[in-house]
């Protein structure tokens, strides 16, 4: 049977996930057609200018990943999707994958102006089209006319300029160091999410970004604005999350941490350029850089979601203490990248996975249904973060013949001296490919591991 889906001018999102009445939810995709049918007969799923669409299961047949944020790449003239958890890959037409394992697809076609899907079962209906976007929440001028504000709160509303674009020339390292030496946080995600955007249309392209490995150097830390710094110790306590004071305080502390986060994935790019694997010697592949600044575009997202909801709240990011924690075991690792993806993506951010849903849960009990969804998001990204922290640990201990679970635990002895530390969040570790094998029986640790 076909279920119409709408009409194409309805249809501007990359990506749709569709809700169907049997409870099944689907992803569409709408790609720009590879080889357009040259003959006056379109193919199936294909529009008159030039745009295919294509259907399929939204969750990886591995895992569960949500494939509605998979990675898109053309190889051997088709389309193929990667789940964010562990890089599985599917062709969007056929769900064939090289790991053996199969996706469900489902055919589109276009009839003039309207979509359809070919459905297997009969009596079904469409429940929902739901539009997938970055959901990056620019702040832009705003005009009040609450008397009451503080100036300091009307000061931080505003955005006094606009951030310094780079020219078509530039690499993605000088991009990458352009964004750690700015110091204001608005053009800081401004710029990461535009960096991301043209560096993924022209990966589709003939003239993909230059990376300009080596060319550039990295500050030692990046510039912050207007921030009161103290020592981790002498931060605020939240307390409870019982009171507004105490869920702006959570909100604000995290705030900070995603804001380091961008830099912490910006950095590993430009500041380990040049790596090359032992044995081997491969250098890093494109989609290293890829990986990663998809990773600093969702931090910049999830600023923007705490800095967004702080505002609502009656604060602004900038009003409580922020310390440089974060960026110290930066410094720590500045030398080595598996130290770098070991301490920063496998123990910090594998810890926001293990923390989150107790901090939900305070602001759910709170009643503040916003910051809850926010904090929802921010933690199924962060997922697929400690998967590109695992992903690429593995990839490199395969090229130097190393197990990647020695190389953690290692790493984790010398630069992390105050151990791992439960309760953790073992569903969303393995979801991340982090099994037990990482973090359990710390304290019998491996001999005779090479680390930096």
């Amino acid at each position: 049977m076909s279920i119409k889906l709408g009409f194409l001018p309805d249809f501007t999102s990359a990506r749709h996930v569709i809700h169907l009445s049997d409870g099944k939810r689907l992803v569409l995709f709408r790609l720009p057609s590879i080889e357009p049918t040259k003959s006056k007969t379109k193919a199936a799923n294909e529009t008159e200018n030039g745009w295919s669409f294509y259907a399929m299961e939204a969750e990886c047949p591995h895992a569960g990943g949500p494939m509605e944020d998979s990675q898109v790449d053309i190889e051997d003239s088709a389309y193929i999707v990667s789940c964010p958890w562990h890089a599985y890959d599917f062709n969007v037409e056929t769900g064939e994958s090289s790991v053996g394992i199969k996706a469900c697809t489902y055919p589109v076609e276009v009839r003039g102006e309207t979509i359809f899907l070919k459905y297997s079962e009969d009596g079904i209906s469409l429940k929902q089209l739901e539009p997938v976007t970055e959901q990056v929440k620019f702040k832009k001028q705003r005009q009040t006319q609450e008397t009451e504000l503080s100036e300091s709160l009307q000061k931080s509303l505003e955005i006094s300029s606009s951030p310094v674009f780079l020219d078509d020339n530039a690499t993605f390292c000088d991009w990458a160091v352009h964004i750690l030496n700015t110091p204001h946080p608005e053009h800081k995600i401004e710029l990461t999410v535009h960096l991301f955007s043209i560096f993924t249309e022209r990966e589709k392209s003939s003239s993909p970004m230059e990376i300009g490995r080596g060319t550039i150097t990295p500050p030692a830390t990046p510039p912050r604005e207007n921030l009161n710094t103290v020592k981790a110790t002498e931060m605020p306590r939240s307390r409870g999350g019982g009171t507004l004071k105490s869920r702006i305080t959570m909100l604000h502390a995290l705030a900070n941490i995603e804001l380091w986060a961008i830099d912490l994935a910006i950095d590993i790019c430009v500041r380990f350029s040049t790596f090359h694997a032992e044995e081997t010697g491969k250098e890093l592949p494109r989609a290293f850089f890829h990986d990663w600044l998809k990773v600093a575009s969702d931090e910049a997202k999830h600023f923007s979601f705490l800095r967004t909801r702080l505002e609502e709240m009656g604060s602004y990011f900038g009003a409580l203490p922020v310390h440089h924690g974060l960026w110290e075991s930066a410094t720590a690792t500045a030398h080595d990248l598996r130290a770098r993806i070991c301490i920063i993506a496998l123990v910090h951010e594998a810890r926001g996975l293990d923390v989150n849903p107790m901090t939900i849960e305070k602001f759910r009990k709170a009643g503040d249904i916003d910051s809850v969804g926010a904090l929802e998001v921010i933690h199924n990204d962060e997922i697929t973060h400690v998967t590109t922290g695992h992903r690429w640990l593995t990839w490199i201990c395969g090229q130097e013949n190393t197990d990647p679970v020695e190389v953690f635990r290692s790493n984790v002895k010398m630069h992390f001296r105050s151990g791992l530390k439960g309760p953790f969040n073992t569903e969303a570790r393995m979801q991340a490919g982090m099994d037990e094998r990482y973090y359990g029986n710390y304290e019998k640790q491996p001999a005779n591991v090479k680390v930096a």
